[in-house]
């Protein structure tokens, strides 16, 4: 949905403090997710997250496998947003093709898909009892 104020038109507004600044903070976060799920990438990865979870059930995963699948899952999600991020500035500041910008794109999915290889192994190491 775009925002009716142009661009141009809006202002940065000061940081606030105490309290202020946490639910501030919290506003912007949840923001950052709203964004985050309009990423086709950030939706599968809370599918595998979810399909792990029925699998981690099935298998009868112990506590501590549940606890290391969900720090990774999360992990990946926020390595997801830097990625995003990435993308989000590297297309605002070089709108036209160059190899930096396409570098930094690599470089920010390099990151997603190594997050994405170690959670996985640790999936598959606990699903053959490995783990």
């Amino acid at each position: 949905m775009p925002n009716p104020v142009p661009e141009a038109a809006r202002k940065v507004v000061p940081p606030r403090g105490g309290l202020l600044h946490v639910i501030d903070a919290a506003g912007y976060s949840l923001a950052g997710l709203r964004r985050l799920w309009a990423e086709t990438a950030a939706r599968l990865e809370v599918l595998g997250a979810a399909l792990t979870a029925a699998l981690f059930v099935w298998h009868g995963a112990v506590l501590w496998q549940w606890l290391v699948a969900g720090l990774l899952s999360a992990l990946v999600l926020a390595v997801e947003a830097l990625n995003t991020a990435i993308e989000v500035m590297t297309d605002r500041l070089s709108p036209e093709w160059s190899q930096t910008a396409k570098d930094a794109k690599d470089l920010g999915s390099l990151a997603v898909g190594l997050m994405l290889v170690v959670s996985g192994a640790f999936v598959v190491g606990v699903l053959t009892g490995l783990v």
